[in-house]
């Protein structure tokens, strides 16, 4: 049976000759993979289809849909809203393949969520707009994100404890308490001021504090690019 949905592409693989493998997360029916044949070619034809599936691309979809079926297939595919600057900068780019790997390693669930569908594919948009200060985006998204995945912590001092007694490192700095206090609170349009060094720190125990709710969550290959961007 056909069903509409929409969709974030979360990455896709090769498959044979010209098709690949795509890993979508969709609004109706959670995380999805879906075969899609004749996309990878030398021809324009295929370079054109080819480009609905880069990361985080935003779809509206007409799917195949059979409940553990593992690999189903697309029988429409539009892309109304593409992005207007994140493929074309540099320092989006980089921020986006870092969402891109938590995005990967946090959404897991075969299951309709509307609310934090709805909640990344705004958040995504607004990161499309964002004209500057957007150097905390990550850290913020990775803060709001958490309130969806059931560990959003309620205060600095949620993140800082969990992580210090997990690394056991010596006290917080007071400056990096009220910084990311003022993350968990301010919205995407609000910049908040930290120094590259503050920033650093901020994201290291995050993604500690993400190691320990998400199982599986592991290292970021990402980490190492957007630290050289972002500094």
């Amino acid at each position: 049976m056909l069903h509409k949905t929409r969709g974030i592409v979360l990455n896709f693989i090769k498959y044979r000759e010209t098709s690949i493998v795509t890993r979508i997360y969709t609004e109706n029916f959670g995380l999805q993979s879906y075969i899609v044949n004749g996309v990878r070619g030398s021809n324009k034809k295929s370079k054109s289809k080819i480009s609905f599936f880069q990361p985080l691309t935003l779809l509206e979809l007409v799917v195949y849909y059979k409940r553990n079926a593992g690999l189903n297939r697309i029988s429409e595919i539009k892309c109304p809203e593409p992005y207007q600057s994140i493929p074309y900068d540099f320092r989006k780019s980089s921020i986006a393949m870092f969402i891109t790997e938590v995005l990967n390693k946090c959404l897991k669930e075969e299951e309709s969520n509307t609310n934090q569908f709805e909640f990344l594919r705004y958040s995504l948009q607004m990161f499309d707009h964002l004209e500057g200060h957007y150097e905390n985006f990550h850290l913020q998204l990775m803060l709001k994100l958490s309130r969806y995945l059931g560990f959003a912590p309620e205060s600095a001092d949620d993140v800082f404890n969990e992580v210090y007694e997990y690394i056991g490192k010596p006290t917080i700095d007071e400056q990096d308490r009220q910084v990311l206090d003022l993350l968990l609170q301010a919205p995407y349009t609000s910049p908040v001021k930290m120094s590259n060094a503050t920033r650093r720190l901020l994201l290291d125990d995050l993604i500690k504090y993400y190691q320990r709710h998400v199982d599986g969550f592991g290292d970021l290959k990402s980490i190492t690019v957007l630290r050289e961007v972002l500094e």
